[in-house]
């Protein structure tokens, strides 16, 4: 069986290629160039440390190393997608597009297809269900990444691989420092994985620039201050708005008149709902779901999953029925859909 793993130079990965090997598995180890620094501007997003790193690893487990660039592949697909969104006033989630596109997406046409197996250190695991593979929770409820890979064809579930997925992050570590990984103590990576060390909001603003607005009570009708754009915020947002007499929490963006409405408290009810529709339905593997059913779900990347019941509507919707209300519903997010002992990822959709 030939393996190839994506290898990142952080702890995730180097342990999986650590872990293939005690399998007995040599696999091709590949390093994929996303990152923006061949963009002007963007000196700031070094890769040499990250491949450093990698070929380290490639060398001390005889395993041959090669260097992907999918720069093009990833502006094309992903950072395009990003800023359109944005545009538009949805909340993008990248993260789910560079899955999909790009790890197992273009490095598969590039590469990928003449392995058997592609291996990543997601915290997800894939199990074997009447003879169908499904996407699976991870043992980590803190770490797990299922709802960061819902938008996966079932052909590339059939050919991933998750050596990490059964593992605690703790575990991991203590492999790492067991096999004196020079990733042992690297910090997790954080925010969109193309920026590197560049700020969000000045990303956006390269792009959409500024356009103010008024931030306005959404019970009184009160204009509270002024924004720098819409597209610099997102539902549920409380950081960022720079309004005395506060929290404050974004509720609705108005698009057309480029108005923030805001309410005030730690709770306030307008932040919540429990009906949510979803576009682009897509099912994880090759069954019918027979609507309505029972299912469990999340809107974002969190560890605690929400009861409730999928409902189909009109012209091709389907519609998440909540049993509690949920905070934060913003559009343009990906909710996933998980069978009702959450545990196999079943179906996602963009939230509308």
């Amino acid at each position: 069986m030939n393996i190839a793993a994506l290898v990142s130079g952080g702890v995730d990965s180097s342990v999986v290629v650590h872990l293939l090997k005690e399998q007995g598995y040599t696999p091709d180890i590949f390093y994929i160039r996303i990152g923006m620094e061949d963009e002007e501007g963007y000196i700031d997003c070094p890769a040499e440390e990250d491949i450093e790193i990698t070929q380290w690893i490639a060398r001390k487990y005889g395993c041959r190393f090669e260097e992907v660039n999918l720069h093009k592949e990833y502006w094309d697909n992903v950072v395009s997608y990003t800023i359109e969104s944005v545009r538009k006033g949805l909340t993008p989630n990248p993260d789910v597009m560079c899955n999909k596109l790009i790890k197992f997406g273009a490095f598969d046409d590039k590469r990928g297809h003449d392995y058997d197996h592609i291996a990543t250190g997601h915290y997800a695991t894939t199990a074997i269900v009447d003879g169908h593979a499904f996407l699976a929770t991870a043992k980590d409820p803190i770490k797990d990444q299922t709802d960061f890979l819902s938008q996966l064809s079932y052909k590339q579930i059939q050919k991933l691989m998750f050596p990490i997925g059964h593992l605690m992050k703790s575990e991991v570590r203590a492999i790492a420092h067991e096999a004196h990984l020079p990733s042992a103590d690297r910090k997790d990576s954080q925010g969109i994985c193309f920026l590197g060390k560049i700020n969000y909001n000045d990303f956006i603003r390269r792009y959409l620039g500024e356009r103010e607005g008024k931030i306005v009570e959404l019970e009184t009708g009160k204009v509270l201050g002024i924004h720098k754009g819409y597209w610099f915020h997102t539902i549920g947002q409380r950081k960022g708005l720079y309004l005395s007499g506060g929290p404050w929490f974004v509720v609705r963006k108005d698009i057309e008149e480029n108005v923030l409405y805001v309410s005030q408290g730690y709770d306030p009810r307008e932040q919540y709902g429990d009906r949510i529709t979803l576009m682009g339905f897509h099912p994880l593997a090759p069954i019918t779901l027979t609507l309505p059913m029972e299912v469990k779900f999340k809107i974002r990347h969190t560890p605690e999953f929400h009861p409730g019941r999928l409902v189909p509507m009109p012209d091709g919707l389907v519609q998440i029925e909540s049993e509690e209300l949920i905070q934060g519903i913003a559009a343009g997010q990906y909710a996933t859909i998980y069978d009702s002992d959450a545990h196999l990822v079943i179906a996602s959709g963009m939230i509308v």
